[in-house]
């Protein structure tokens, strides 16, 4: 299977050394910036390209792993190409690629991904789309190599899906954030929490969320709530946070 990756960031890094593991030839990787493809074609024995003049357009599958915002001028440069052209998005939309002609669909990693750390893909839920039964049945063909954990989901469903992501992972990693900041001011270091975070991590994947709330908020505390939010005067942003969610743990378990 011969593959060509459009992009040279976080997922498209990811993506192309997963695929290159099983087994498919990544013949280019293209990146609006040479020096960044130049990175990622190195680590996958591809040709690096940044001008769409020198696109292989015999490829059997081309993805789309690159900003939200610009996946509609990517796929502008690949309507005709052979292949299967797939994005990578959980907030776009399937139409984005509407204008290929030859088969066109979605491969959506719901996971976190950083280039300095290595994610098993085969632990990884992939969200599959296709505009067709036949290119659906290509897709679900790469997605199977990649993880046993495939779906089939719409956009409409897509879009929520990446939204209850971003609430459970980029929200919470902002709160460790704001509790490492806290903990720095007062000379206590974040590992600390790091047992506690994975326990909390833990629990929720034999119980549910509901079940396994704890804290102040949840057995109605007024007291502590009070003191931590005079403790948190001094830095209103976090304090407004702090009521707020507090705020909403009440309303959910009281």
């Amino acid at each position: 299977m011969n593959i060509v990756c459009i992009g040279s960031g976080n997922v498209a890094t990811h993506f192309a050394i997963a695929l290159k593991a099983i087994g498919a030839d990544i013949v280019q990787v293209w990146s609006h910036d040479n020096k960044n493809a130049e990175i990622l074609a190195a680590l996958t024995k591809a040709t690096p390209i940044s001008n769409w003049d020198d696109l292989d357009r015999s490829a059997d599958c081309y993805l789309i792993a690159v900003k939200d915002d610009a996946i509609a001028s990517v796929a502008a440069h690949l309507t005709e190409v052979k292949g299967v052209v797939v994005h990578t998005s959980g907030a776009t939309p399937m139409s984005v690629l509407a204008n290929v002609k030859n088969g066109y669909g979605v491969i959506y990693p719901l996971q976190t991904f950083s280039k300095s750390k290595a994610v098993d893909m085969t632990l990884v839920p992939l969200c599959i789309e296709a505009d067709q039964e036949n290119t659906l049945e290509k897709i679900r063909v790469i997605a199977q190599l990649l993880s046993p954990n495939v779906s089939i989901v719409s956009s409409a469903q897509r879009v929520i899906l990446h939204l209850a992501a971003v609430i459970a992972c980029n929200f919470s990693n902002h709160l460790y954030q704001l509790s490492s900041e806290l903990l720095e001011q007062h000379n206590l270091k974040f590992d600390l929490l790091k047992p506690l975070i994975l326990e909390t991590a833990e629990k929720v994947q034999s119980t549910k969320p509901a079940e396994a709330q704890t804290g102040p908020a949840s057995r109605n505390d007024q007291k502590t709530i009070e003191k931590h939010l005079d403790l948190l005067k001094g830095t209103p942003g976090l304090q407004n946070i702090y009521e707020t969610l507090s705020n909403s743990i009440k309303k959910t378990h009281l």
